[in-house]
């Protein structure tokens, strides 16, 4: 039997995790797909003088296919400063990603502007560059599948 299927997703994984540094912090990141086209993004960011742990909801665009794409997407975060003491906010993010060819590095940069309470800044506007390794690859779906049920 042989169905007809789409490709669903804007990505080429499932589960990827590495490094983020921009905007004069450094940290770890962590994406899950949730959805189609969807994932849920960790962020463990240090700087200086700050700790702070954000987590965005991530709608993906292929553009070119599934190597190429472009994200939005929106969230929120907590943190502590040394000075001020704990702070949170609200978070949006637009960013393009790429997945190397033959290689499970996926490369991102992003614009996260930020809203934050409790904090000396009550906005921000940081751009970061991202490096994540694939542990988890996407399916792969083409315009023909063969379900095996024979």
């Amino acid at each position: 039997m042989v169905a007809l299927t789409l490709p669903a997703t804007a990505q080429k994984y499932r589960t990827a995790a590495g490094v983020r540094s921009g905007g004069g912090s450094y940290g770890l990141t962590i994406q899950q797909l949730i959805l189609p086209k969807t994932t849920l993004e960790g962020l463990a960011m240090f700087a200086p003088r700050e700790r702070s742990a954000t987590l965005l909801a991530e709608r993906h665009f292929g553009i070119l296919g599934p190597s190429l794409n472009y994200y939005f997407g929106a969230g929120g975060h907590f943190g502590r400063h040394r000075d001020d003491g704990p702070f949170w906010g609200f978070d949006a993010v637009i960013g393009a990603e790429y997945k190397i060819a033959f290689l499970p590095v996926v490369l991102s940069l992003d614009f996260k502007p930020t809203i934050e309470y409790g904090s000396a800044d009550w906005n921000r506007f940081p751009t970061a560059f991202s490096v994540r390794y694939i542990f988890i690859k996407q399916k792969k779906t083409g315009i023909f599948r063969v379900l095996d049920k024979f």
